[in-house]
Protein backbone atom coordinates (compact mmCIF):
# COMPACT_ATOMS: atom_id res chain seq x y z
CA UNK A 1 0.00 0.00 0.00
CA UNK A 2 1.28 3.43 -0.68
CA UNK A 3 2.05 5.55 1.85
CA UNK A 4 0.09 8.96 1.87
CA UNK A 5 2.36 12.27 0.91
CA UNK A 6 3.60 14.16 3.34
CA UNK A 7 2.57 17.87 1.96
CA UNK A 8 2.70 21.19 3.49
CA UNK A 9 0.15 23.18 2.65
CA UNK A 10 0.69 26.98 1.82
CA UNK A 11 -2.52 28.01 2.44
CA UNK A 12 -6.12 26.10 3.02
CA UNK A 13 -8.08 26.24 -0.63
CA UNK A 14 -11.30 28.83 -0.41
CA UNK A 15 -14.08 27.07 1.11
CA UNK A 16 -16.43 25.40 -1.67
CA UNK A 17 -13.27 26.18 -4.01
CA UNK A 18 -13.16 23.59 -7.32
CA UNK A 19 -9.89 24.02 -8.94
CA UNK A 20 -9.94 24.83 -12.54
CA UNK A 21 -6.03 23.67 -12.96
CA UNK A 22 -3.88 21.70 -11.25
CA UNK A 23 -0.04 21.70 -12.08
CA UNK A 24 2.44 19.54 -10.50
CA UNK A 25 6.44 21.08 -11.33
CA UNK A 26 9.89 20.07 -9.49
CA UNK A 27 12.25 22.75 -8.89
CA UNK A 28 16.08 22.40 -9.38
CA UNK A 29 16.57 21.37 -5.36
CA UNK A 30 14.17 18.59 -6.00
CA UNK A 31 11.20 19.86 -4.24
CA UNK A 32 7.33 19.05 -6.12
CA UNK A 33 4.87 21.52 -6.09
CA UNK A 34 1.20 21.00 -6.77
CA UNK A 35 -0.65 24.68 -7.59
CA UNK A 36 -4.07 25.17 -8.05
CA UNK A 37 -6.20 27.42 -9.64
CA UNK A 38 -9.41 29.05 -8.78
CA UNK A 39 -11.42 31.62 -7.45
CA UNK A 40 -11.43 33.26 -4.37
CA UNK A 41 -14.69 34.40 -2.58
CA UNK A 42 -12.50 36.02 0.17
CA UNK A 43 -10.44 38.50 -2.00
CA UNK A 44 -12.50 41.19 -2.29
CA UNK A 45 -11.94 45.24 -2.45
CA UNK A 46 -11.08 46.98 0.55
CA UNK A 47 -12.43 50.51 2.14
CA UNK A 48 -11.47 53.43 0.31
CA UNK A 49 -9.33 55.65 2.64
CA UNK A 50 -7.85 58.64 1.54
CA UNK A 51 -4.09 57.74 2.32
CA UNK A 52 -0.94 57.55 0.00
CA UNK A 53 2.24 56.88 0.29
CA UNK A 54 5.26 58.09 -1.50
CA UNK A 55 7.89 54.79 -1.76
CA UNK A 56 11.84 55.32 -3.02
CA UNK A 57 13.73 51.83 -2.94
CA UNK A 58 17.01 51.79 -2.73
CA UNK A 59 19.88 49.39 -1.29
CA UNK A 60 20.71 50.87 2.26
CA UNK A 61 17.14 50.50 2.96
CA UNK A 62 15.08 48.48 0.88
CA UNK A 63 12.48 50.85 1.03
CA UNK A 64 12.32 54.49 2.04
CA UNK A 65 8.47 56.12 2.78
CA UNK A 66 6.89 59.46 2.72
CA UNK A 67 5.89 59.60 6.13
CA UNK A 68 9.56 59.29 7.53
CA UNK A 69 9.68 55.51 8.03
CA UNK A 70 12.49 53.42 6.54
CA UNK A 71 12.06 49.79 6.14
CA UNK A 72 15.69 47.49 6.59
CA UNK A 73 17.02 45.50 3.62
CA UNK A 74 17.16 42.22 4.74
CA UNK A 75 20.00 41.35 2.08
CA UNK A 76 18.25 37.32 2.10
CA UNK A 77 21.41 36.63 -0.68
CA UNK A 78 24.42 38.00 1.13
CA UNK A 79 23.63 36.11 4.65
CA UNK A 80 24.03 32.94 2.70
CA UNK A 81 26.47 33.86 0.39
CA UNK A 82 29.79 32.01 2.73
CA UNK A 83 27.42 28.72 2.91
CA UNK A 84 26.55 29.25 -0.84
CA UNK A 85 30.29 29.78 -1.99
CA UNK A 86 31.62 26.44 -0.45
CA UNK A 87 28.65 24.55 -1.87
CA UNK A 88 29.67 26.29 -5.28
CA UNK A 89 33.09 25.15 -4.79
CA UNK A 90 32.15 21.42 -3.80
CA UNK A 91 30.52 20.90 -6.81
CA UNK A 92 32.51 22.61 -9.23
CA UNK A 93 35.40 19.70 -7.96
CA UNK A 94 32.65 16.68 -8.46
CA UNK A 95 33.45 14.62 -11.69
CA UNK A 96 30.87 15.66 -14.49
CA UNK A 97 27.99 13.07 -14.99
CA UNK A 98 28.68 11.36 -11.64
CA UNK A 99 26.20 10.74 -8.61
CA UNK A 100 28.19 13.23 -6.18
CA UNK A 101 27.75 16.14 -9.01
CA UNK A 102 23.96 15.55 -9.03
CA UNK A 103 23.84 15.44 -5.43
CA UNK A 104 26.14 18.81 -5.19
CA UNK A 105 24.06 20.20 -7.87
CA UNK A 106 20.71 20.09 -5.61
CA UNK A 107 22.69 21.45 -2.41
CA UNK A 108 23.60 24.64 -4.47
CA UNK A 109 19.93 24.52 -5.58
CA UNK A 110 18.66 23.93 -2.06
CA UNK A 111 20.30 27.04 -1.03
CA UNK A 112 19.16 29.41 -3.97
CA UNK A 113 15.50 27.84 -3.07
CA UNK A 114 15.71 29.30 0.56
CA UNK A 115 17.01 32.47 -0.33
CA UNK A 116 14.36 33.06 -3.05
CA UNK A 117 11.83 31.91 -0.59
CA UNK A 118 12.84 34.09 2.26
CA UNK A 119 13.09 37.15 -0.06
CA UNK A 120 9.43 36.19 -1.90
CA UNK A 121 8.02 35.66 1.97
CA UNK A 122 9.38 39.42 2.90
CA UNK A 123 8.07 40.74 0.28
CA UNK A 124 4.39 39.09 -0.03
CA UNK A 125 4.16 40.58 3.82
CA UNK A 126 5.51 44.19 2.81
CA UNK A 127 3.29 44.62 -0.06
CA UNK A 128 0.03 42.98 1.36
CA UNK A 129 0.81 45.61 4.74
CA UNK A 130 1.22 48.87 2.09
CA UNK A 131 -1.83 48.12 0.12
CA UNK A 132 -4.25 47.43 2.95
CA UNK A 133 -2.56 50.84 4.45
CA UNK A 134 -2.92 53.13 1.56
CA UNK A 135 -5.23 53.97 -0.98
CA UNK A 136 -2.70 55.58 -3.73
CA UNK A 137 0.89 53.91 -3.62
CA UNK A 138 3.00 56.19 -5.61
CA UNK A 139 6.97 54.01 -6.63
CA UNK A 140 9.30 55.46 -9.27
CA UNK A 141 9.40 53.79 -12.85
CA UNK A 142 12.87 52.04 -12.65
CA UNK A 143 14.98 49.76 -15.55
CA UNK A 144 15.92 47.11 -13.14
CA UNK A 145 17.35 45.35 -16.52
CA UNK A 146 19.77 47.95 -17.16
CA UNK A 147 20.54 49.26 -13.48
CA UNK A 148 22.21 45.67 -13.12
CA UNK A 149 24.65 45.37 -15.84
CA UNK A 150 26.23 48.05 -13.08
CA UNK A 151 28.83 44.96 -11.95
CA UNK A 152 29.55 46.54 -8.34
CA UNK A 153 25.57 46.91 -7.84
CA UNK A 154 24.10 43.94 -9.78
CA UNK A 155 24.33 41.14 -6.79
CA UNK A 156 22.92 44.26 -4.48
CA UNK A 157 20.38 45.10 -7.06
CA UNK A 158 19.24 41.55 -7.72
CA UNK A 159 18.88 41.00 -3.90
CA UNK A 160 16.98 43.46 -3.34
CA UNK A 161 14.40 42.56 -5.81
CA UNK A 162 12.82 45.52 -7.15
CA UNK A 163 10.64 44.25 -9.93
CA UNK A 164 9.25 41.35 -7.86
CA UNK A 165 8.20 44.51 -5.07
CA UNK A 166 6.63 46.51 -7.98
CA UNK A 167 4.84 43.40 -10.02
CA UNK A 168 3.24 42.13 -6.22
CA UNK A 169 2.52 45.91 -5.37
CA UNK A 170 0.58 46.09 -8.55
CA UNK A 171 -1.09 43.34 -8.65
CA UNK A 172 -2.14 43.64 -5.00
CA UNK A 173 -3.41 46.52 -5.52
CA UNK A 174 -5.67 45.79 -8.66
CA UNK A 175 -7.17 42.90 -6.36
CA UNK A 176 -8.37 45.09 -3.10
CA UNK A 177 -8.82 48.58 -5.36
CA UNK A 178 -5.64 50.42 -4.91
CA UNK A 179 -4.01 52.56 -6.86
CA UNK A 180 -0.46 52.50 -8.21
CA UNK A 181 1.04 55.30 -10.15
CA UNK A 182 4.78 55.24 -11.43
CA UNK A 183 6.64 58.27 -11.75
CA UNK A 184 8.78 58.81 -14.25
CA UNK A 185 12.41 57.54 -13.96
CA UNK A 186 13.79 60.91 -15.24
CA UNK A 187 12.11 62.77 -12.66
CA UNK A 188 14.20 64.63 -10.02
CA UNK A 189 12.75 63.19 -6.89
CA UNK A 190 16.31 63.43 -5.10
CA UNK A 191 17.59 66.69 -6.12
CA UNK A 192 14.14 68.68 -5.36
CA UNK A 193 13.56 70.05 -2.36
CA UNK A 194 10.44 69.11 -1.10
CA UNK A 195 9.43 72.04 0.89
CA UNK A 196 10.57 75.41 -1.82
CA UNK A 197 10.68 73.36 -5.02
CA UNK A 198 14.17 74.31 -5.64
CA UNK A 199 16.28 71.93 -7.92
CA UNK A 200 19.71 71.24 -6.40
CA UNK A 201 22.96 70.53 -8.76
CA UNK A 202 24.65 66.87 -9.49
CA UNK A 203 24.19 65.08 -6.28
CA UNK A 204 26.50 62.04 -6.08
CA UNK A 205 25.55 58.94 -4.73
CA UNK A 206 27.27 59.32 -1.28
CA UNK A 207 25.59 62.28 -0.21
CA UNK A 208 22.67 61.32 2.09
CA UNK A 209 21.64 64.79 3.54
CA UNK A 210 21.54 68.46 2.03
CA UNK A 211 20.82 71.64 3.12
CA UNK A 212 18.50 73.70 0.40
CA UNK A 213 19.18 77.48 -0.32
CA UNK A 214 15.62 77.76 1.76
CA UNK A 215 17.59 76.30 4.77
CA UNK A 216 15.44 73.01 4.96
CA UNK A 217 17.76 69.95 5.41
CA UNK A 218 16.99 66.95 3.97
CA UNK A 219 17.11 62.73 4.15
CA UNK A 220 18.06 62.56 0.74
CA UNK A 221 15.48 58.87 0.51
CA UNK A 222 12.77 60.56 2.56
CA UNK A 223 12.64 63.81 0.35
CA UNK A 224 12.29 61.34 -2.95
CA UNK A 225 9.98 59.76 -1.43
CA UNK A 226 7.95 62.95 -0.85
CA UNK A 227 8.67 64.46 -3.82
CA UNK A 228 7.56 61.17 -5.97
CA UNK A 229 4.05 61.51 -3.88
CA UNK A 230 3.69 64.96 -4.51
CA UNK A 231 4.15 64.28 -8.28
CA UNK A 232 1.86 61.05 -8.07
CA UNK A 233 -0.73 63.11 -6.78
CA UNK A 234 -0.09 65.43 -9.70
CA UNK A 235 -0.56 62.65 -12.11
CA UNK A 236 -3.84 61.04 -10.39
CA UNK A 237 -5.50 64.87 -10.53
CA UNK A 238 -4.62 65.41 -14.30
CA UNK A 239 -5.97 61.82 -15.28
CA UNK A 240 -2.73 60.12 -16.31
CA UNK A 241 -2.32 56.61 -16.85
CA UNK A 242 0.15 55.29 -14.18
CA UNK A 243 2.25 52.72 -16.84
CA UNK A 244 4.81 55.04 -17.98
CA UNK A 245 6.08 52.46 -20.35
CA UNK A 246 3.20 53.16 -22.86
CA UNK A 247 3.79 55.45 -25.40
CA UNK A 248 2.08 58.48 -26.36
CA UNK A 249 1.70 59.31 -30.34
CA UNK A 250 4.46 61.76 -30.05
CA UNK A 251 6.42 59.04 -28.48
CA UNK A 252 6.95 60.43 -24.99
CA UNK A 253 5.60 58.38 -22.27
CA UNK A 254 1.71 60.21 -20.67
CA UNK A 255 3.30 59.96 -17.26
CA UNK A 256 6.80 61.56 -18.35
CA UNK A 257 5.02 64.45 -20.12
CA UNK A 258 2.54 65.05 -16.98
CA UNK A 259 5.24 64.67 -14.43
CA UNK A 260 7.75 67.46 -16.21
CA UNK A 261 4.83 69.79 -16.43
CA UNK A 262 4.26 69.33 -12.70
CA UNK A 263 7.94 69.76 -11.94
CA UNK A 264 8.07 73.08 -13.71
CA UNK A 265 4.51 74.01 -11.62
CA UNK A 266 6.66 72.68 -8.53
CA UNK A 267 9.81 75.25 -9.53
CA UNK A 268 7.72 78.08 -9.91
CA UNK A 269 6.73 78.56 -6.13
Amino acid sequence: MAEPLDIVWSRPLPSGAKPSTVTVSQDAAGRWFVSMLCEDPGVRQLAATSAAVGIDVGLDHLLTLSTGEKIANPRHERRDRARLALAQRRLAKKAKGSANRAKARREVARIHARITDRRRDGLHKLTTRLVRENQTLVIEDLTVRNMVRNRSLARAISDAAWSDFRSMLEYKADWYGREVIAVDRFFPSSRLCSACGALAGAMPPHVRTWTCGCGATHDRDVNAAKNLLAAGRAVSACGAGVRPQRRTPGGQSATKQEIHGATRGTSRR
